[in-house]
């Protein structure tokens, strides 16, 4: 019992923790309002405090959670032709990503994880897309490397956001199928750092506590969703990608 309340105060009672706290708020209000941004913003942040190995099995412990919660309506408006085939591929291609997680210099990912997240928001808010034709091959392609991502760094994001955001789609069925991608992934992303010993008591402490935090901000930001104007979204969630890929990279 004297070792757990240990492990608990070390995990959750620092300075660190409440940093962590305030980044999966921001997390949370970006997943509910879009359908994304928890991993993205999570993983640089979690990978600096805590290092890529300790940090991204959280990730992917309350993005499962946070999926989870909000699959069961999305379904039904996504479009699961396009969605499924990438989420397969993802699945597949998921644990040699997860090889990266476990070789890879820690420093050297962390800063890995920094810099992609700072490209991604630049190209977020710049007003190029993809606008090609959306074949099942690229689908594949698309959603292999998402998996690979998201093994490596817990982010399988980046591709699947701007090749979804190509189609002409209304930001309803966008956000619809954010959710089922993430929700397709969501259980099979936990297997490999679970299989790894990567899940120890500090990362089932920390994302325990964590948890609340994102289900409550993740209900909020949904609501934002009918209130807010995707232009001010927009700016709020590129200054926060900007300031999670800063920190990783240069902290």
């Amino acid at each position: 019992m004297s070792e757990l309340l240990t492990v608990a105060a070390e995990s959750v009672l620092n300075p660190a923790f409440l940093l962590a706290a305030l980044a999966t708020a921001v997390a949370g209000l970006m997943r509910g309002y879009s359908g994304f941004g928890t991993a993205i913003l999570l993983a640089p942040v979690f990978s600096t405090l805590w290092g890529p190995r300790a940090g991204v099995p959280i990730v992917l412990l309350v993005e499962l959670v946070v999926s989870a919660q909000l699959l069961p309506r999305a379904i039904g408006e996504a479009d699961r032709r396009m969605v499924v085939p990438i989420g397969l591929a993802a699945i597949i291609a998921m644990p040699l990503g997860s090889l990266v997680l476990l070789a890879a210099d820690g420093v050297s990912l962390r800063r890995a994880i920094g810099a992609l997240v700072l490209v991604f928001g630049f190209i977020l808010l710049s007003p190029w897309r993809y606008h090609g034709a959306r074949p099942l091959s690229l689908n594949l392609v698309v959603g292999a490397i998402s998996g690979l991502l998201k093994g490596s760094t817990g982010m399988s994001g980046p591709p699947v956001i701007l090749y979804f955001l190509s189609g002409p789609e209304e930001a309803r069925r966008h956000r619809a199928n954010f959710i089922l991608f993430f929700g397709v992934i969501g259980i099979a992303s936990i297997i490999p750092p679970l299989l790894a010993g990567l899940v120890d008591a500090p990362a089932l402490l920390r994302s325990a506590a964590l948890l609340p935090v994102l289900l409550v901000c993740v209900r909020f930001g949904a609501r934002l969703f009918h209130v807010i104007p995707v232009a001010w979204y927009r700016r709020f969630a590129f200054g926060a990608l900007i300031a999670a890929g800063g920190i990783a990279l240069f902290g």
